[in-house]
């Protein structure tokens, strides 16, 4: 169910379980990439919902959520921070994608006791964008929007998703596109990813040709503890690529998890 709340002024909209949150459940809360909506991490809540509690947020501007967008990853984490505050969440399992892979990274930066771990699917310490992709997106959206979700995904995946991709991020305004590339092209946590304290869990596609993993082992390195795991056949959008091995993976870490 989609759950609406006002913070200074905005009406901001997460998915939650139906049945709410129960204290004697693991919370996983979800964060979506740039140009995404809670219902990129659909096949997520489907077959976790049972097992957790689910939350998946729509960042300001994105979805339900009022805009406008952001342009910088802190700001986007100052927003998690007041949704899950406004929840009534606290250590959560924070798991973000692209965009929301950077979110979730900083957020656990800068409040390192208030998640229990964190996921980051298609991230790294930094996340360089094409200075063409920005341009584009400026100058002509559609035609970079069509080329973002082609190489959003594994070749052997393109015919079933690339479509879907490019209808989901043509909703979006493109200067909130814009924004959130800008944001993800600014990060730069390698001097203080180290600092993460709780555990991680990196996931990658094998294939991810935005993020490759070399930017995912890159990270692991900088933390102790850290895991990796890469989901054979998938691109950057592993989780709607291969969602049996993803949530497979996902599940696995968080029930090793200590209570």
């Amino acid at each position: 169910m989609i759950h609406i709340q006002e913070i200074e002024g905005r009406k901001l909209a997460s998915w939650i379980n139906s049945g709410g949150l129960s204290p004697e459940r693991r919370t996983l809360v979800f964060v979506h990439g740039s140009g995404g909506t809670h219902a990129d991490w659909i096949l997520q809540y489907a077959s976790l919902k049972n097992a957790f509690n689910v939350v998946a947020i729509d960042l300001p501007g994105h979805g339900q959520s009022d805009g406008p967008g952001e342009r910088a990853v802190p700001l986007y984490v100052v927003w998690v921070k007041k949704m899950l505050d406004g929840l009534g969440i606290a250590s959560p399992v924070l798991i973000g994608h692209s965009l929301g892979a950077a979110i979730c990274l900083s957020f656990v930066i800068r409040h390192p006791d208030a998640a229990a771990a964190v996921v980051p699917v298609g991230g790294g310490t930094r996340m360089p964008v094409n200075p063409a992709v920005l341009e584009g997106l400026l100058q002509d959206p559609a035609s970079v929007i069509e080329l973002i979700a082609r190489f959003s995904v594994a070749k052997a995946n393109r015919e079933r998703l690339s479509g879907l991709i490019t209808e989901n991020l043509s909703r979006v305004d493109p200067s909130i596109l814009h924004g959130d590339f800008t944001a993800c092209d600014a990060l730069d946590i390698t001097e203080t990813a180290g600092r993460i304290g709780i555990p991680l869990l990196a996931l990658c596609g094998t294939e991810d040709k935005l993020m490759p993993p070399a930017f995912s082992e890159k990270l692991c390195k900088l933390i102790a503890g850290a895991r990796l795991v890469l989901i054979e056949g998938s691109g950057h959008c592993a989780m709607l690529e291969d969602p049996s091995a993803f949530n497979g993976a996902l599940t696995d870490f968080v029930n090793a998890l200590p209570a």
